[in-house]
């Protein structure tokens, strides 16, 4: 027997109350974000308490991982533009934020170097910049005077972006990567007429950070994630950086949703791990290729118990 449009409606509203019931906050990000894995509590945890073998925890993290890589396969479009709003062959990427015009250098050539991805932009760069932008913009985020870590920096637009809302910020990246990244740091923040600070450091993922790094603990940090190979030891230095106030915002680029659904199940052993919908992203800067799927990801420190 068919439905009453009464019926419907209140199947409906029984359907958006489920999910506003599964939103949350994580860290220091206002926004609500949908958790991978339900939580409850002022302290938020895990419905699921990990056993002695931790088989349930595991159980329910592939689940939540498979959820999510279904989300991306339903949402992704077939025909999806890369480098949306980069220029890779471009020596130089203007970019309007903050009330500045921002110039980043780039280095098409390097791309021919294998394993070098940080010589020019991506649209992940540019997503989580704005959406830094907008969250501040929208009294979704405070970055004044809070210290910001940012691992892989590349050509530094995101650290800019993050100085320019009132952050301390620190960029980091290889040793070898670090000339192109001081060299937009000076070019565009050199003015002096910033809110915040911006410095560079190396960082090489898995090794013991300095202690500017650590000492104290930073308020927020930014990565990209791009290659399964390096999943360990980004996940060792994220926990070597992070306290429990800390909270941390990933995008990058969907190059292999294989790495994604490593590093989500890696991620959720020790990360509360929430999406963040892309109606809360900059509406001029969103794309369904950005890593985490169509997602950017809010991450804040698991406290055991």
């Amino acid at each position: 027997m068919a439905s009453t449009p009464a019926e419907v409606r209140r199947e409906e509203d029984r359907e958006v109350s489920d999910e506003s019931d599964r939103m949350v906050r994580l860290g220091s990000y206002g926004g609500m974000v949908r958790p991978l894995l339900f939580l409850k509590d002022d302290d938020i945890h895990y419905d699921h308490e990990e056993d002695e073998d931790g088989n349930e925890d595991s159980a329910a993290a592939a689940a939540a991982v498979e959820e999510t890589m279904l989300l991306w396969g339903i949402q992704q479009p077939t025909l999806s533009k890369p480098n949306a709003f980069v220029s890779q062959s471009s020596l130089r990427l203007p970019l309007d934020s903050c009330g500045h015009s921002l110039s980043i250098l780039q280095s098409p050539s390097s791309l021919s170097t294998p394993g070098v991805t940080g010589a020019v932009m991506w649209d992940s760069g540019v997503v989580l910049g704005k959406f830094l932008e907008h969250a501040v913009d929208s009294s979704m985020l405070n970055l004044q005077g809070k210290k910001i870590v940012e691992l892989g920096s590349g050509c530094g637009l995101v650290g800019c972006i993050a100085a320019l809302l009132g952050g301390h910020v620190i960029l980091t990246d290889l040793p070898d990567r670090l000339r192109l990244l001081k060299k937009n740091i000076e070019v565009n923040l050199g003015h002096g007429n910033i809110r915040g600070s911006a410095t560079v450091t190396e960082l090489t993922w898995g090794d013991d950070p300095d202690l500017q790094l650590i000492e104290p603990l930073p308020d927020f940090g930014s990565d990209v994630v791009y290659s399964e190979g390096a999943v360990a030891d980004l996940l060792a230095t994220l926990k070597q950086l992070c306290g429990y106030e800390t909270t941390i915002f990933l995008a990058g680029e969907l190059r292999n949703d294989a790495i994604l659904e490593y590093f989500l199940e890696a991620a959720m052993k020790d990360f509360l791990v929430g999406r963040v919908d892309q109606t809360q992203w900059h509406p001029d800067y969103c794309s369904r290729r950005v890593v985490l799927g169509d997602m950017a990801f809010c991450l804040g420190k698991k406290k055991r118990n």
